[in-house]
């Protein structure tokens, strides 16, 4: 299956409401929404793909118990991003003291802020211009630092606030840098 994207601008421009309760209708669908209120219909991922993300999350999170500097999310988690795009990344990381910034409505619907970092994991089904795309978006929005995984190419992508896009080969060990300090992945 492919990712289907529908303009609902000629009839509809949905308000963050609006889409969050679209999304609680349809509960079986993974939704997006691009900046420009394109409805992104997203599609599942195989068993590869959906173990790799859950090793990712792992991994993250153990290190995020141990430090306790922030909250880890799952790529069912919606953000609104500052430029209105309603986005998921596969895993995400937002800081402590951002997410506590929030207000408890905020936090129970889709979280109004860009996280702070996060993993794009490029399964069979994804073409890579859009997920490279999605990146740049996140990093325009104020992420600060991302990674895109992309296994069928073995190369990493590291986005990162005004520096050049980095590409690394793999296998690799990734850093969190400053931004997730100590926190190492190898990746394969």
């Amino acid at each position: 299956m492919n990712t289907v994207v529908l303009n609902l601008e000629p009839i509809a421009h949905l308000t963050d409401e609006q889409f969050y309760q679209l999304c609680i209708a349809n509960r079986d669908l993974s939704l997006e929404m691009n900046a420009t209120g394109e409805l992104i219909i997203v599609p599942p991922v195989g068993g590869e793909s959906g173990n790799q993300e859950a090793d990712l999350i792992t991994d993250l999170n153990n290190w995020n118990r141990q430090t306790k500097l922030g909250k880890v999310f799952s790529s069912s988690t919606i953000f609104i991003l500052p430029n209105g795009a309603k986005r998921s990344p596969d895993v995400a990381w937002v800081k402590l003291e951002r997410w506590e910034a929030l207000t408890l409505e905020q936090r129970k619907k889709f979280p109004p802020l860009v996280p702070d970092f996060a993993i794009e994991l490029r399964s069979e089904t994804d073409r890579l211009a859009p997920i490279q795309a999605k990146m740049k978006e996140y990093k325009e929005n104020g992420l600060r630092l991302g990674w895109l995984i992309n296994p069928q190419d073995a190369k990493v992508e590291i986005y990162r606030p005004g520096k050049v896009l980095e590409v690394i080969q793999m296998p690799t060990i990734l850093s969190g840098e400053d931004i997730l300090p100590g926190f190492e992945l190898q990746v394969f």
